[in-house]
């Protein structure tokens, strides 16, 4: 199965720090909705950064396309709030296998 890498930044620098409520809100919903994914077995890991840059994310998942649609799915990225970029992903050393 291929997998992809899933890299978000945020609107802003100081963005963890300066989080408003509606953003607040909005990004309950993205952590919601990659929390299905991974209980789907969607997702490999899902993090960010401590100084909150950017989150990343590694999917395993059949194809671009299904990759795409989860990218539009996310409510951070359908609301516009953050940025994602999109990355074909080769797995070189995995310690969980």
């Amino acid at each position: 199965m291929p997998t992809f890498a899933y890299r978000i930044l945020p609107p802003r620098a100081d963005f963890v720090a300066t989080i408003t409520p509606d953003e607040a809100a909005i990004m309950g919903a993205h952590f919601e909705y990659l929390s299905k994914l991974y209980d789907q077995g969607k997702i490999v890991f899902v993090g960010r950064t401590e100084n909150g840059d950017y989150g990343l994310g590694i999917f395993d998942l059949p194809d671009e396309a299904t990759f795409d649609a989860v990218v539009a799915g996310d409510p951070a990225v359908a609301a516009g709030l953050v940025r994602a970029e999109k990355h074909a992903f080769k797995v070189v050393f995995d310690r969980s296998k």
